[in-house]
């Protein structure tokens, strides 16, 4: 994949670009744009870049606290979300960790009809727009679609996948019967919600699967980058212990781990192969760095096959993986060498 790496991309061209080529928003449609207060810069540029599409296009602006988190869904949305179903909702949240239980119940209630499309951004930037994963011209946003559909060809037949990295990542998860899947285009079949900016290939793990050493050393959702490595031991799914020498990061993890009793059952694993992606401050972002993988634990009940019920889902970014993939055939393959895909 080539992509013009340093070029700075207008905002609104950038929204526009994705609306049309991962949503494939049509003139004439409707959306509705619900957008954090302290996110208004980007609530802009995405209304602009909707109205360049002949968008009916309502930015709905959503009034926030420091220091208040949600935990239900405003009147001010419900009341919209009764009243009207437009084909598209983009989400311009404020990523905070404390506020993901009601980021979930906001995209079950967006998408309970299975007809509207959405585009979920909890922590999204301006900078990811002009400079960032989201800073993709129609034919990069091609390029990484067909990247992300020879690599679900690619583990088409696995069963189970088994995880190491030099920080001392050592696991192994089960996927049989579980689809791959990307977040880079609408599925019209499954309506499934996305991400944006995008750049995974994704899969639900069997729940119960998770074996191992878990040594998340970038990143965690909701938290952003650490400075030290947070480590979980993972038996049958569920973690069973976590450390680390950061404090306040393993106070909000176990948190987090603790918000039921789904909660700290593994949800997700999942590929980056967004080459504009950066490790930056936004999980929502660094989750989509090329050759990065990252494991969650928590809600999965939205992907093929999911049974995870939990009201939280909380992500573990690792870098440089080595992933190598079992077949149902008795063969086996290396996806990914230290952090870089092999024959793809």
């Amino acid at each position: 994949m080539l992509y013009k790496i340093g070029v700075h991309m207008d905002a609104w061209e950038a929204a526009r670009n994705a609306l049309e080529c991962v949503l494939e928003a049509k003139e004439g449609e409707s959306i509705v744009i619900f957008c954090d207060d302290v996110k208004m810069d980007v609530g802009k540029a995405f209304a602009n870049g909707a109205l360049k599409l002949g968008l009916q296009t309502r930015l709905v602006l959503l009034k926030t606290d420091a220091n208040v988190f949600r935990k239900e869904i405003p009147q001010q949305i419900v009341g919209i979300l009764t009243k009207q179903t437009p084909d598209i909702y983009i989400n311009l949240l404020r990523g905070v960790r404390e506020e993901t239980p009601f980021r979930i119940k906001l995209i079950k209630m967006e998408t309970k009809d299975r007809k509207t499309r959405l585009g979920h951004c909890p922590g999204v930037t301006l900078d990811m727009l002009t400079d960032g994963a989201l800073a993709l011209t129609t034919e990069e946003h091609k390029q990484m679609q067909g990247f992300a559909k020879n690599l679900i060809q690619k583990l088409s037949k696995a069963v189970r996948v088994k995880i190491t990295n030099s920080a001392g990542t050592n696991v192994y998860l089960s996927v049989e019967g579980r689809p791959f899947f990307t977040d880079t285009v609408i599925d019209w079949k499954t309506m499934k919600w996305m991400n944006l900016p995008t750049g995974e290939v994704i899969v639900a793990p069997v729940e119960n699967s998770l074996e191992g050493k878990l040594v998340c050393d970038m990143a965690i959702g909701g938290i952003g980058s650490i400075k030290t490595p947070v480590k979980l031991t993972v038996q049958n799914g569920i973690v069973q212990d976590s450390s680390s020498e950061d404090p306040q990061a393993l106070r909000r993890v176990r948190d987090s781990l603790n918000t039921d009793e789904w909660s700290n059952t593994v949800g997700e694993f999942a590929f980056g192969i967004n080459p504009k992606a950066r490790f930056v401050e936004e999980f929502l972002e660094s989750e989509k760095i090329l050759g990065t993988i990252h494991i969650a634990f928590g809600n999965n009940s939205d992907m093929p096959g999911g049974k995870n019920h939990s009201k939280n889902h909380m992500d573990f970014l690792i870098s440089k993986p080595t992933v190598k993939i079992f077949n149902k055939d008795g063969s086996s393959m290396d996806v990914l060498v230290s952090g870089v895909f092999q024959h793809l």
